[in-house]
């Protein structure tokens, strides 16, 4: 699949980085963005304006005015719109060459999340809960397909890299349910700090330049502005990747 004239331009400054073939690997792929809030705006943004071929928006939630001191994709005009069709006419704008499938759902039960992430090269958890985030992490072992992690708090962030075989799972790095907390506290820029990172490892892993964060668990601390880098192991007895070879 080769790039027009007018891609070639687009993309000049990050060809310069990883090459045309790898910016034809963009083009050809599909990533899905499971949750269209603050980390899922700059998540899709910065994949809309890096060329991948076709993005997969999944969010069954509608715009708040409570959403909107870190949801970029979501502007006043939006409240009471469904997210996916928002930031599906943001990112039309931002990149009309880029495929969109906007599904406004709920990823209920295994079998929802395996539909979502067979469509897939890469699926990225931009979500606020757990149940939903272990649902995709289980999918995504059991077809083999890398899942690029997040979550925020406050000024806080963590992300890491599942990817299937090589590394460990959610579930070996988080083996009990973290508590959930209604609604908790998130500034905005943290959640474009982590959405940004979590971009850029789907960008790495569809383009193969750098190294992802596999084995890795990344935080961030934005009141001390820290990195950590945690060395994550795969357990043996996970429930959900320890089988695999």
């Amino acid at each position: 699949m080769t790039l027009s004239e007018e891609e070639l331009e687009r993309y000049d400054r990050q060809i310069r980085v990883w090459g045309v073939e790898a910016q034809e690997r963009l083009k050809q792929a599909t990533v899905a963005v499971v949750g269209l809030g603050g980390l899922g705006s700059p998540v899709a943004m910065y994949l809309a304006a890096a060329g991948v071929g076709r993005l997969i928006l999944v969010d069954p939630e509608r715009v708040e005015l409570s959403n909107l001191n870190r949801q970029i994709l979501h502007w006043t005009r939006d409240v009471g719109r469904l997210k996916v069709e928002s930031a599906a006419e943001k990112l039309r704008e931002l990149n009309p060459r880029v495929q969109l499938e906007v599904l406004p759902r709920r990823i209920e039960s295994l079998e929802d999340a395996l539909e979502v992430a067979r469509k897939a090269d890469v699926v990225v958890d931009c979500l606020d809960n757990w149940r939903t985030r272990f649902l995709l992490n289980e999918a995504c072992v059991r077809l083999g397909k890398p899942l690029v992690h997040a979550a925020v708090r406050g000024l806080y962030g963590q992300l890491t890299v599942v990817k299937p075989g090589e590394g460990p799972c959610l579930r070996c790095i988080f083996p009990t349910e973290p508590v959930e907390e209604r609604p908790f506290p998130v500034a905005g820029p943290t959640a474009g700090v982590l959405g940004s990172l979590e971009a850029q490892e789907v960008l790495k892993l569809l383009t193969g330049y750098g190294e992802a964060s596999v084995g890795k668990l990344v935080l961030v601390d934005g009141a001390r502005m820290s990195f950590d880098v945690l060395k994550v192991q795969r357990r043996s007895d996970c429930p959900v990747c320890g089988s695999l070879g």
